[in-house]
């Protein structure tokens, strides 16, 4: 039997978000049968496109490893309340409208980052250009050239700083077993690094948990019942993490990306709880409106996590719970998966 996880520095905190970008009319949010896409229109619009972290990587991804890991489906956009759930977490009082994009299907795997890290990217010495990985609808959320001191180094440097973790990073040295697991250990500017390269941006905490409560469905969980278990995510239960399905907790409870579609989402995104928690663009504050796509752009405190990870309870898998932590944290239990413009 293994042994406990030991746990770590995501803490649920019940604060609220947001500052303003500026957004015309949001596209409507209709219940169309949802095709294998994740578009909605059975028109095969998913944004499967030649990314750079996926440049020359085989198929691997979902089920039966024949999808490819930067599949990235549309999020149809639309007016939904932030931290709010029809079974009764939180409240109305902060709506949100967010337009049309594109969410990765699969959170960043280590085959992913590898790219990333070969290409010497996401460095003191390699560093983004200033204002990449903007968000298209509001001014100001790209790249900071301060946040370059904040980056490691070196490629060498990125290398040693990823195995944050003996028993439970998933970064390795040469190709193996953890190509397909989420990548984990990485700060918060790694993350948004890595987004801005791959041609994508972090999303908004808004669209994010939008994304992840189904929009007007104001779900629970992303796949829109109370019901849990360990064929919807990979989560903690008494002192079992339910990923694997053996007693205890171990690195193999983060689980290949696309592994349990019982979790996906209503526009077809795995893993929007549990595996790893994921990293946003927004500071964590109290919520403001109105909110259209919005963000809190504040270059100070805690950043906002969600989702909840391989080794957290039920409660925190819930769409309405949040997160945050430093900016400059590393922490097995959280990775990250990009957004695009649609």
């Amino acid at each position: 039997m293994r042994g406990p996880l030991c746990w770590v520095w995501v803490v649920s905190c019940t604060l609220g978000l947001t500052a303003c970008g500026s957004r015309g009319p949001a596209v409507g949010d209709d219940d169309a049968a949802i095709d294998g896409d994740g578009g909605g229109d059975g028109s095969g619009d998913a944004a499967v496109m030649p990314f750079a972290s996926c440049v020359g990587l085989p198929m691997t991804c979902g089920i039966g490893a024949a999808d490819s890991c930067c599949d990235s489906p549309e999020v149809v956009g639309g007016t939904y309340y932030r931290s709010y759930d029809v079974a009764g977490a939180g409240s109305m009082s902060s709506p949100a409208t967010v337009s049309s994009f594109h969410l990765d299907k699969y959170e960043v795997t280590v085959g992913r980052f590898r790219k990333f890290v070969e290409a010497g990217t996401g460095t003191q010495a390699t560093p983004p250009p200033p204002g990449a990985g903007a968000h298209a609808h509001i001014g100001g959320s790209g790249w900071n050239p301060s946040w370059s001191a904040r980056l490691v180094a070196d490629k060498a440097a990125l290398v040693a700083a990823l195995k944050c973790n003996t028993t439970f990073q998933t970064w390795t040295d040469a190709p193996g077993a953890n190509e397909v697991r989420p990548m984990n250990c990485l700060t918060w500017y790694e993350a948004a690094a890595f987004c801005a390269w791959d041609g994508g941006y972090l999303p908004t905490e808004a669209e994010w948990n939008y994304a992840a409560t189904g929009g007007d469905r104001q779900s629970a969980y992303p796949w829109s019942t109370l019901t849990l278990d360990g064929s919807h995510a990979s989560y903690l239960e008494g002192t079992d993490c339910r990923g694997d399905g053996m007693a205890g907790c171990g690195l193999t409870d983060l689980v290949t990306v696309g592994s349990k579609p019982a979790g996906d989402g209503r526009w077809g995104q795995s893993e929007l709880a549990g595996n790893v928690a994921e990293w946003t663009l927004d500071s964590i504050t109290l919520y403001t409106n109105p909110c259209s796509d919005c963000a809190h752009l504040t270059d100070a405190g805690d950043r906002v996590v969600r989702g909840g990870s391989f080794g957290q309870t039920a409660f925190n898998l819930r769409t309405g719970n949040r997160s945050s932590g430093a900016p400059m944290d590393r922490s097995h239990s959280v990775g990250v998966r990009c957004a695009r413009v649609p």
